[in-house]
Formats: structure tokens, sequence, C-alpha cells
């Protein structure tokens, strides 16, 4: 005899909890770089691209 137990589970009893946190997780750290790369590169400098394109439609 086999002295593992094992036991099969069933669609309806998955209950991916780990994985959406890991999605959770992974999401808020890719947001926290977007903003740490945001407050860094662009604030306080001049539009670039779109500050030039504006001024040159109002223009």
């Amino acid at each position: 005899m086999d002295s593992r137990v094992s036991r099969e589970i069933g669609h309806d009893e998955y209950d991916p909890w780990g994985t959406l946190a890991l999605i959770a997780l992974y999401f808020v750290a890719l947001t926290l770089m977007w903003l740490f790369t945001y407050f860094v590169e662009f604030v306080g400098n001049d539009l670039t691209v779109f500050g030039t394109g504006v001024s040159v439609v109002l223009l």
C-alpha cells in the first residue's frame, strides 16, 4: 500500500486565492513603479511632445 495520501480536487472545489493575491501584488508593484517614474522624470519639467503639439495647434 502507498502511505502517501492524495486527494483529487474538482473544478468546483478549486479556490485560487493565492494566484489572485499574486496578480494583485504584481499590479500594485507596477503601479508604484509607474508613480515613482512619473514623479522622478516628469514632475517639474515642461511637457515635451504633447506640450509642443498643443502650442502649435493653439497658435
